[in-house]
Formats: structure tokens, sequence, C-alpha cells
């Protein structure tokens, strides 16, 4: 078989991938292994934030009777997992019908390369001649050495969501990632006791402010949640459930164990040296800024290649690709371009630069502030907490950065991913805003930013500095 592009694996990336490839006008094949929709769709992204609706609904409940809603509520796990896998089979089945219509070939099975120009697709033994290639093949979960996944009592995350959770109610996370901060509170607020062990500290987050953690630290304890600073040397089941040794010789128990304990590339069996394409120390694909990974027709993206192991990113870097392939050379990636979100006891979205990565950069950066708890919606909402926050070069007024805490914080940050740089604040300053809304906080948080650092021509457009980059 002859196409234009081949794409291998079928997560956020690959499946954008051969979206994007399609509607531009090439052939394209799509080859997955596994489950369709890859971690993302099937343990992941999809089901977790399901998971977390449920969850501050839950968590929620403790302001009804003042609002008037009598009652309580209780968290129904068993029903929860029920929930999400009606959810990720409705998505999975319009996933593979928009590859259908648009002319996309599926196969199923394991792609390997035979040379430059050729890929094998096993068991079947079809052979593929590819004018480009996309390894998009993601990532699994990372199980550390001398621990063993138990089903019913050790699992990972990709685990939970391939069978009901069990049903004991004493959880202990392991792991001081995104993953463990996002499952401890769900599984809190489930009404799980959990003990949470975390090696690093996971409110030492160098993308995040100093506020930004703060926050999530109260937020976190407010549910009764605090990590205990140390790690597992030893994990061991019994006849009732756990036994974990730390590092520091306490031994705890509990009903079953979840590890969040990182994730590693998927790069295994693909036969990438034949065709020149180089691996990392950990095991990651070597690309260029062009996303390419070996000559101009092989290219990789997502959790394959090394950076933030998001679908944010798989997404974004599958644009960059298809790009590059219709105009070669024409795109480079941009990682301060991709937000990145945190599910937890709050939620926190940010993008672009920090401070400190400002001042290496060579920009002398300002902050703009703007708060929930004055905002008519956040009050209305009894969500008050969180506030949007914005680093501007004080020299040219360009936007360079923003972090947003609070209830939506996940949606509300794309008010500042969908404009160059420079236009950016004057965007939001000139923009009519519905109220009362949590949006109207970036609107103030431009005008106190542009007022508190003499940033009013770059931003409203008079005086000397006026200029429209957008």
């Amino acid at each position: 078989m002859e196409c234009d592009l081949l794409v291998i694996g079928s997560g956020p990336g690959g499946y954008r991938a051969a979206v994007l490839a399609a509607l531009r006008g090439l052939s394209t094949i799509i080859v997955e292994k596994a489950t369709w929709g890859g971690c993302c769709l099937n343990r992941g992204c999809v089901p977790k934030k399901d998971w977390y609706h449920t969850a501050r609904v839950l968590d929620s409940a403790r302001h009804f009777e003042k609002r008037g809603i009598v009652g309580s509520l209780r968290g129904d796990l068993a029903q929860a997992w029920r929930h999400q896998r009606e959810v990720v089979v409705a998505v999975r089945d319009s996933y593979q019908s928009y590859l259908k219509r648009l002319g996309v070939t599926a196969l199923t099975g394991h792609a390997r390369f035979q040379d430059q120009n050729t890929v094998i697709v096993e068991p079947g033994g079809d052979t593929i001649s590819p004018r480009a290639v996309i390894i998009a093949t993601g990532s699994a979960p990372h199980v550390p050495e001398g621990f063993a996944v138990t089903p019913g009592r050790v699992l990972h995350s990709d685990l939970l969501f391939d069978e009901p959770a069990p049903e004991g109610a004493r959880v202990l996370i392991v792991g001081g990632g995104v993953v463990a901060l996002e499952f401890a509170y769900i599984l809190r607020t489930f009404g799980r006791e959990v003990t949470w062990l975390a090696r690093q500290d996971p409110f030492a987050r160098p993308e995040f402010s100093t506020p930004a953690m703060k926050l999530l630290r109260t937020a976190m304890a407010d549910v009764g949640l605090a990590p205990i600073r140390a790690g597992a040397r030893t994990l061991t089941t019994t006849e009732t459930g756990v036994s974990v040794t730390t590092t520091g010789g306490e031994i705890m128990t509990a009903d079953w164990a979840l590890l969040a304990t990182g994730r590693r590339p998927v790069t295994e069996g693909l036969d990438l040296a034949r065709v020149g394409v180089r691996l990392d120390a950990r095991g990651h694909i070597v690309v260029d800024d062009k996303m390419r990974a070996a000559g101009t027709t092989i290219y990789a993206i997502g959790d394959c290649v090394a950076g933030p192991m998001t679908a944010n990113r798989a997404l974004y870097e599958a644009g960059v690709v298809i790009d590059n392939i219709l105009a070669p050379g024409s795109r480079r990636r941009d990682l301060t371009r991709v937000p990145e979100a945190v599910y937890s006891a709050i939620e926190l979205a940010r993008v672009g630069l920090t401070e400190e990565q400002a001042e290496d950069e060579g920009h002398e950066p300002g902050v703009g502030f703007a708060a929930f708890e004055t905002s008519p919606r956040a009050l209305g909402q009894d969500e008050p907490e969180g506030y949007v926050r914005l680093i501007a070069d004080l020299d040219n007024g360009a936007f360079l950065g923003g972090e947003v805490l609070g209830a939506e914080a996940g949606e509300l940050i794309h008010m500042l991913t969908a404009s160059p740089s420079l236009g950016a604040l004057r965007r939001i300053a000139g923009t009519g805003f519905n109220h009362p809304s949590r949006s109207e906080e970036f609107q103030n948080a431009v005008e106190t930013l542009a007022a508190k650092w003499r940033l009013q021509g770059y931003v409203f457009g008079a005086g000397d500095g006026a200029q429209d980059a957008s």
C-alpha cells in the first residue's frame, strides 16, 4: 500500500495528525496496536476529567444548604466508573466514524520500519510505502523496580480505568506528580481514605508561581489531603490489602494502592535504528525543532518525544508536523503557545513564560493581577478562590505568560492562547465581556498591569508607544 502519510499511534496527537492530513488532501493510513484512542481517551484525560467533574459536584455540596438545596450527596465510584466508560465508548465511536468519513485507512497491528520507505504491520504483514511517517506511540506507566502490579491490590492509573476500582475504602497513593495530585483529590472526594506518599514535594512545581502552589496546598489541606514526604521502599500485598515500608522505615497499610510514579515513552519494537531514529537516555525519540526524527520524512510527536507529557502538547505538535509535511521547514515548535493544566482541589492553568524564564531570555517582566474574590460571578458560584495573573514585557508591552487559578481555569486559559504575544494585551483590553463572568478578570488584570507599569500606550493604543502588532 502506498500513501502520503502513515501515522503510527492513535492517541490525541496521532488522531489529530491523521485528521488534519486528510482534511488537507493527503492520503493517510493510521496504525494502532492496542486500544483506539490511546491513553488519553481510554485511560487518561477523558475518563479522568469525567471523574473530576463528578468530584467537583460532590465537593460543591458543602455550599448546598445555604443555597437552598436540602439533602446530602455521596460518591459512588463504581457507578462513576461505568459513566466514564460510556463516555469513552461514545467518543471512540465518534472518533473512528470520523476517520472513516475522511477516508483515512485504519489498521490494527504493530508497525515496524523495514527501511526508510517501508513499514510492515503485523500480524498480517501489510507493507506500507509512505511518503512521510509520524511516530505518535505515546507512553506507558512507569512501575519502579521492585514493585509489582497486582489486580485489585496494586494498580497504576491505566489499570484504574480498565476495570472498576477496588471496593476498599483505604487507598495508598505513591507519587508526587500531577497524576498523584489529581487522583488524591478525586478519590478523597469520592469518600476514600487517602494516604499519600510523595518523595518530592508536589507543591514545588517551577512551571507555576509560588502563590499558585500556596493556594493549591491550602485547597488540598481544606479537603484533608497533605502528602507525607517519603517514598515507598517496599510495597507488598497481604491477605487483606497492601503494606508499604517508607524510606523513613514506617510501615503503613491500606486496602489497595495506586502507583502514580510517572510514565515512560513507548518506543520499543519499532526498529527505529534501521532508519536512523535516535533515542535519548530515557528512551525518548530525538527530534529537531520541526519535529523531524530522521531525514526529511520521519517525524515524532507527543509523549514519545521529550517534553511535558500532555495531550495538549501532542495535539499542538500534530499541527506543526502537518504544516511541515505540506511546506517543509515552514513551522517550528514553540511550547510557550501550549497551555498546561492541573485538575485538583483547585484548578490551575498556565501558558507562556514564567517570570524567571522571561528574565533568563532577557525580558524585563511585569505582573498584572486580578483576584476572583471580588468577582460577582465567582461569588455567586461559591468559588471565589483563585485569580488571573499576567506577565508582560515592560519594554514593549508584549504578553509573555499567564496563569489562571480557580473554577474553569482550564477553559479560561484559552483567553491567552488565541493571539500573538504583542497583540494579546490590546485584544483583551478592547474586548467586550459578558457580565458577570469570570473572564472579565482578564480585562481587570490587563488594566491593572497597564496602570501599574505605565504600559497604557501599548495596551490602549495611546501615546508614543502605541502600535498594533496583533
